[in-house]
């Protein structure tokens, strides 16, 4: 059963976070500063050490990554509104992100709204979500076919889900307006608008340094980034004691603090990831900016309740992939077979 209910008194915690939703100008300009100039100065490296040792290269192509996933932060908190004030600094900000990160902005933000008003509500997982934020019930699996259950374990197996699934969204699968309806125009543009872009980038540095050399460059960076970001969201949603509930039991509140997980990284990592980690804080008010979420975190003994990961019991949770009804918590697929 959920530890908040919808109950007042539980609310009114979420209404006092609202104080930290203000953006700063200067850690947002500050932000973009220390993400873009080191992530366009490895690229440089890289490019220069092609020369050296591809070994070189390839090591370089792991922090050049990870300023591609604070990149997706950035990317992210303005398509939430949250990194400037102004909506068309956020649409700016956000679109150039997506030359770098390679989700089509307009498309992305309003895919991820889906999410965001759909999450971990067991009668609307059909609106909005994706794999990594789904699942099926036990009983539902049992009661699959043996084709469509095998299918189902592959999708889900994490070699499949968190190896060669991202690479191909971020590389493939965002290239067109994939599960669009016609009347999302302006993100069916910002799909074409963004391909454009990204051919004229890729044309610009193939002539210039040569295509064989921007795609041992740039491919490493985006399968990497890619891998790793996908594993981060990953974990947000799907581990042993996350919280699922029906359309009757579900509530804002519950499924904020206990369906969103709290990922104590390194503070290395927590850098590199904008903080994302703090998810909880993140899916109770989307507004608040990533630089802000553990000042709220510290702030609020009832966010500090949220179920708690680090990235080794994170590992063990890829294991976990169906919502056990009866017993209230997502379970592996073995005890099934």
């Amino acid at each position: 059963m959920p530890v908040f209910s919808g109950d007042p008194e539980h609310w009114s915690f979420r209404t006092s976070v609202s104080r930290y939703q203000s953006p700063s100008l200067a850690k947002s300009v500050g932000q973009i500063a220390n993400s873009f100039l080191p992530f366009l100065g490895l690229c440089a490296l890289m490019y220069a050490s092609l020369d050296l040792n591809y070994g070189i290269t390839f090591a370089l192509a792991i922090p050049a990554a990870g300023f591609v996933v604070r990149i997706f932060i950035i990317q992210h908190d303005c398509g939430h509104g949250a990194f400037f004030r102004s909506r068309r600094a956020n649409a700016i900000t956000g679109t150039l992100c997506s030359l770098v990160t390679l989700a089509p902005y307009a498309h992305w933000r309003r895919q991820h709204a889906g999410h965001h008003a759909n999450w971990n509500n067991l009668d609307r997982r059909l609106s909005g979500l994706d794999i990594y934020s789904s699942c099926l019930t036990t009983d539902e699996y049992r009661n699959l076919d043996a084709w469509r259950r095998a299918a189902y374990r592959v999708s889900r197996h994490p070699l499949v889900s968190l190896v060669v699934l991202p690479p191909l969204v971020f590389l493939l699968l965002y290239r067109v307006p994939f599960d669009t309806p016609r009347s999302w125009k302006e993100e069916r543009r910002a799909v074409h608008l963004t391909n454009l872009a990204l051919i004229g980038l890729v044309l610009a540095l193939g002539f210039t340094l040569g295509f064989p050399q921007v795609l041992m460059v740039q491919l490493p960076i985006c399968v990497i980034a890619a891998i790793f970001g996908v594993f981060l969201f990953s974990l947000q949603h799907r581990f042993e004691n996350t919280l699922w509930a029906r359309r009757e039991d579900w509530n804002f509140v519950a499924a904020s603090v206990q369906g969103s997980s709290y990922l104590k990284l390194p503070r290395i990592l927590q850098w590199f990831t904008g903080n994302i980690g703090f998810h909880h804080v993140h899916h109770l008010n989307p507004r608040i900016p990533n630089y802000r979420l553990q000042a709220c975190h510290d702030a609020n003994p009832v966010l500090q309740a949220a179920p708690v990961l680090t990235l080794w019991s994170g590992l063990r949770s890829v294991r976990y992939a169906l919502w056990d009804e009866q017993q209230g918590r997502m379970v592996p697929f073995r005890p099934l077979r």
